[in-house]
């Protein structure tokens, strides 16, 4: 299978970057005046003298002897407060905060008798909210770089170091978590800043913030890892190589959702595309963990390992086996019927990869993953219908699984879906293709049992089925034989419209392969033996030994061209009609031009019939009993047939016995059932040809 119809790994994003507003939250004490201060509370010009009010008190505060920093946190958690509101971001920015805050980063030192007391007045507050701040600013990726380029990694980088040396207080712990969401939001979707916080030695303290006592900070390093990784290379070596995968998979198993959600994204992006780290992963035991999360209440979680489940689905055929074999068919499927369309989508693409083993393949349509994957067809999400198809054509591979595609109507939904992406279309016509493939030998024989002794509704899903998958070699069998003609018929007189069309379709499809109902052949030769005199005796006195009288005007003919022309002719001059002797012979109720056109093509062979003539010349031909003639008159008057005249058409195939213009007339009513299925049109015209259809399709299987 072509990769195109897959989900690729390049299409997987790091969706593991929360929302600021959430994960960056401003934390305020009770006594703070500015606590409810937001940009709801004043005008816009207001909020602009504020704002720069805050940035301009904090530009003075920095020159002073002592740095106030009750004032300067106070500022910087109204800063915080407006950042929250993304409308102001820009604002803020260009106030000029950004500099001033990446200022307030830096820890200050003590004076002489602060640091003889221990005392540590509002002890990493104020570096904690500048962290805060400038994480909300980077929300719009324009300002990422400017806040980098202002100095504030290394600040940053500083702030995850603090665990050191003993400092492990809440409040360090506090401002630790907040530089490292600060970082994450820097560097999210910039591998510039990504390779900078390498260079800047941020990755090796956040593997060792893993580790923390503080289960917030674990999450916080966890998921500024998370983000580091994202399709970078040089940064997933490091990450692995400070000895970040132990400790990742046993956050896996944390009983705390947040922690396990952001390991597995974590993990995730270290094995993206990288198939080395993926075998560490696995070494490391991280297999088993993950299938559990499958079955999380978080539903994050879930996405999260069913996309990491398809990853490590590409590693080899044994561990396709092996993830089976641990349990996570079950929760995979379970997954496929949740409302939440990422979980789905997920589940899809684990399925999918997983479904490339045979074993597997079996495993999952018993485990009932048919039916949800067939529904996920439905979707408008073209990448959710694309999981699927992939999914499903997978199983496909499977002959076993064959007859549950038909059981529970698969093919129909195949063959009606609309599929939003061309590479979803192509995965479907080859799924088909595969299904037809294998419709032959066992699958047959059980598809037929199921015919025979299934409920009604899976009978006439196997007939429809049939009639697009079996081979044109096993028609007699299922159709004749068997009476699959006959459920075909039951729906075409369905009192659904729907399971009308349906019918029809698979009508169709079976003209196509028997050819009972194929469009008029053109200028067939005629079943009697004829010798051509050729164009130059048409209407020659010369050698001539019989002569019609048409519209008062006299034609020449020649009794040894007739006479092997039609058996009309032959009893017209060999029995015992009046006809036989006479000179001239007077032929009524023909046109001129329709019995030049009439003889041309006795003397030749062929001739040009417009829409004009193909009527009366039809007619013509069926009298004389010209049978090549009337096969051409019939192919030019089936090309004129509409919604219109289709009626019309059928009631002139009946008056002259033209088999070839009903089938064509059949046919087209079968091509477009579903414009004309509506009374009193259907009552009148379908209940007229039932009949003759069966009639078609059985003698044209049994024909030998």
């Amino acid at each position: 299978m072509a990769d195109n119809n897959r989900r690729p790994d390049e299409q997987v994003t790091n969706s593991g970057r929360r929302s600021l507003k959430r994960k960056l939250h401003v934390e305020f004490t009770a006594d703070d005046p500015f606590r409810f201060l937001s940009s709801d509370d004043v005008t816009q010009p207001d909020l602009v003298t504020v704002i720069n009010a805050c940035v301009e008190e904090l530009k003075a505060n920095l020159y002073v002897a002592r740095v106030d920093r009750a004032l300067a946190r106070r500022s910087v958690q109204k800063l915080a407060n407006f950042a929250k509101d993304e409308e102001n971001v820009n604002l803020i920015v260009d106030l000029g905060a950004i500099p001033v805050l990446v200022k307030y980063l830096q820890e200050p030192g003590l004076l002489p008798n602060e640091a003889a007391s221990g005392l540590r007045p509002y002890e990493l507050e104020v570096e904690k909210e500048s962290a805060i701040t400038l994480g909300l600013l980077a929300i719009k990726p324009e300002h990422q770089q400017r806040i980098v380029d202002a100095g504030a990694l290394p600040h940053l980088v500083a702030m995850l170091k603090r665990h050191k040396n003993g400092q492990s207080s809440r409040a360090v712990n506090s401002a630790i978590r907040k530089a490292a969401d600060s970082i994450t939001n820097l560097a999210h979707e910039n591998s510039n800043i990504k390779t900078l916080v390498r260079v800047e030695g941020g990755i090796p303290p956040l593997v060792e913030l893993l580790e923390s006592s503080d289960m917030k900070v674990q999450r916080s390093a966890a998921g500024a890892l998370r983000t580091l990784a994202f399709k970078n290379d040089e940064n997933k070596a490091q990450i692995v190589g400070c000895n970040a995968l132990p400790t990742l998979v046993l956050m896996l198993q944390s009983e705390n959702v947040h922690i396990h959600y952001e390991a597995v994204g974590a993990i995730g992006n270290l094995v993206h595309s990288s198939p080395d780290i993926k075998k560490e992963v696995l070494l490391a035991g991280a297999l088993q963990p993950v299938i559990e999360l499958l079955s999380s209440t978080c539903i994050e979680s879930q996405r999260e390992a069913a996309l990491l489940i398809g990853q490590f689905a590409a590693a080899d055929t044994d561990c396709k086996v092996h993830i089976v074999q641990r349990g996570a068919a079950g929760p995979l499927i379970k997954m496929l019927q949740s409302p939440e369309a990422q979980l789905k989508e997920m589940s899809a693409f684990a399925i999918g990869r997983l479904a490339q083993d045979t074993h597997n393949q079996a495993g999952i349509a018993y485990g009932g993953g048919i039916t949800p994957l067939l529904k996920l067809l439905d979707s408008k999400n073209g990448t959710l219908q694309h999981n699927g198809a992939f999914a499903l054509y997978g199983l496909a591979d499977n002959e076993d699984n064959v007859a549950d595609f038909v059981r529970v109507g698969g093919i129909q939904k195949l063959l009606d879906g609309e599929f939003i992406l061309q590479p979803t279309r192509d995965c479907v016509a080859k799924m088909l293709k595969r299904l037809e493939e294998k419709t032959q030998g066992r699958v047959l024989r059980r598809l037929l049992y199921l015919m025979f002794n299934a409920d009604k509704i899976i009978q006439r899903r196997v007939s429809l089925a049939l009639a697009h998958l079996c081979s044109p070699g096993d028609l007699k069998a299922v159709f004749v034989d068997n009476n699959g003609i006959d459920l075909l018929m039951e729906l075409l007189q369905s009192i659904h419209s729907r399971l009308r069309g349906y019918a029809s379709v698979a009508l169709c499809k079976l003209a196509e392969k028997t050819t009972s109902l194929s469009s008029v052949d053109a200028g067939p030769s005629s079943p009697t033996s004829q010798v051509y005199l050729g164009e130059k005796y048409v209407n020659n006195p010369t050698l001539s030994d019989v002569t019609f009288v048409v519209e008062g005007k006299r034609f020449y003919a020649h009794r040894i061209c007739l006479l092997a022309s039609s058996d009309a002719f032959r009893a017209m001059f060999d029995g015992g009609y009046r006809e036989k002797d006479a000179k001239d012979i007077k032929i009524p109720n023909i046109s001129w031009e329709t019995f030049e056109l009439m003889m041309r093509y006795i003397y030749t062979g062929s001739v040009e019939i417009s829409s004009r003539v193909a009527h009366d010349l039809l007619k013509a031909a069926d009298q004389y009993l010209l049978e090549g003639l009337k096969r051409c008159c019939e192919y030019t008057i089936a090309q004129d047939i509409t919604a219109d005249n289709v009626e019309l058409m059928y009631d002139l195939s009946e008056s002259f016995n033209a088999v070839s213009l009903r089938n064509a007339c059949i046919l087209f009513i079968l091509e477009h059932f579903q414009t004309l299925d509506s009374p009193p049109w259907y009552g009148s015209m379908v209940q007229r040809i039932l009949p003759e259809i069966r009639t078609c399709f059985v003698k044209r299987l049994t024909k030998k």
